[in-house]
This record gives C-alpha cells, structure tokens and sequence, in this order.
C-alpha cells in the first residue's frame, strides 16, 4: 500500500514527520532512483527508497515507540473514568485508537517530563522489570535546603514500605532561601518513590520533571509534544535494558 514519504519515514522511527517533510525538501530522499518530491507516496513493499543513499528497509513497522515530554495534569494511563487528559491525547491523532499503545511506567499527574508509549510489550518488559535497572534522571526542586547529611542520606537509601531504597545519585544544583533543585538519579522505580523519601527527609517535593530515561534525554523536546524514536535509540535502550529471559507482557495492555 502507497504512504506519504513523510508518514513513511515517521513510523519507521527515522524522524518526525515534519523533519521527513525538511529531508525531503533537501533532497535527501529518493524514490526508484528519483529525487523525491514533498507529499510523493512510495510503497515500501515494490518501491527502491532510499536516504542520504541508503536504501531503506521497513523494520517492524506495526511497532511504535514515542517519546513524549509531559506536561503536569496529564494522567499516565490510555483512559481516565474521571475525562482528565491522558498521555495518549499527546500523539498523533492516527496513534490513538486500534494501536495499542500505553505508557511505560508512569509519572504522577503533577509530574512532568520524559515517559515512553509503545505498543511492543516485549520492550516494555525489558525497561519496567526490577531485574533491569534503567538509571532515571530528574530535577527535583524541594522545600528549603537539605544538608548534606541529609543529600548523604538519601544517596545511600532509605526505608521505605519495610525495605530499603537501592542507593540514588543526588546532587544539588542551585537553592534559594525557600527551595533547593536537585538532580536526582534512580535505577530503581518504586511508587511515588521520590516525594515519599523528599517527605521523609522532611523536604517535600515542589515539582518534579524526569529529564532523561537512560541515554534518552528530552533535550528540546517541548512540553506536551511527543516524537517517534529513531532506530538506534531503540537499540540502545535495549542495549541499557538487557534480554529478558521471561515472556513479554501483553502490548495491547494499559497501566491504570
């Protein structure tokens, strides 16, 4: 079946759609041995294409995976009963329904920044399972001005729910009279795990935006957009995940 160039090179992970329309504008892609024109179709099934001279290949194109920077009031589910906006409304309108896209993991509601949505449960499994520790990276800014018995504290870990937090990188960045921001590193991803220790320690948490999953950093990425990852993004956060030895879960659930 013929797609748009551009829609092409999207759901192959090789870029967004408007920075394919930008690859196509300059030339870049070519079709049957043609320079490719904006707004072209292609079938992938009959047609040579090709970027920056390489010849394309689709590769599991009825998988997705997107990164989207959220925004705070945005639930990490694929429904909400109470109509609040969900992570899924920040995709493309043709990812929302008959996917099965959902988040991986989740962040609260108040919280903001880097969240995965894939359709591929088999890399689900490999980024949310205790046995793959994914480092997560978050600037934090709490109440007052922690000490640094206390930053020591929380880097080493604390109790909670009977066990202890597996060892943090916490490092301050910047503080004021009222508020200190902290860059905040977890390779573990227990419930609200962050503002429960920020309580204990007797700094609650302000705001709270995850900037990087991995090696995957938002970057430039706006508040409330969202971008397909490309290829060898995808390769390397299974890189950092590891194989799993047990049975993916099913992609077409969602975390409620």
């Amino acid at each position: 079946m013929a797609e748009r160039l551009q829609k092409l090179l999207s759901q192959w992970g090789l870029a967004s759609r408007r920075q394919a329309e930008q690859m196509i504008r300059e030339g870049r892609v070519v079709v049957n041995g043609a320079i490719a024109d904006l707004g072209q179709k292609a079938n992938p099934a009959v047609d040579m294409i090709q970027l920056d001279g390489r010849v394309l290949e689709p590769v599991m194109p009825d998988r997705w995976v997107w990164l989207l920077n959220k925004p705070a009031g945005v639930v990490s589910t694929c429904h909400d009963p109470q109509g609040r906006p969900t992570v899924i409304d920040h995709l493309p309108q043709d990812l929302r329904q008959g996917q099965g896209i959902h988040p991986v993991g989740r962040l609260d509601a108040d919280s903001t920044g880097a969240l995965l949505l894939t359709n591929d449960g088999q890399l689900t499994y490999q980024l949310t399972h205790p046995r793959h520790h994914i480092p997560k990276q978050y600037h934090v800014w709490v109440r007052g001005q922690p000490s640094a018995a206390t930053l020591r504290q929380w880097s080493q870990g604390i109790m909670l729910d009977g066990r202890q937090t597996q060892p943090a990188q916490v490092t301050r960045l910047t503080h004021n009279s009222q508020q200190t921001l902290l860059e905040i590193t977890l390779w573990e991803g227990r419930n609200r795990q962050i503002r429960r220790t920020a309580d204990q320690l007797g700094h609650p948490v302000l705001s709270l935006h995850r900037i990087a999953i991995g090696q995957l950093a938002l970057g430039s990425l706006a508040s409330g957009k969202s971008r397909p990852l490309t290829r060898d993004e995808i390769t390397r956060l299974q890189a950092e995940a590891g194989t799993p030895k047990t049975a993916a879960i099913d992609s077409s659930s969602c975390f409620r």
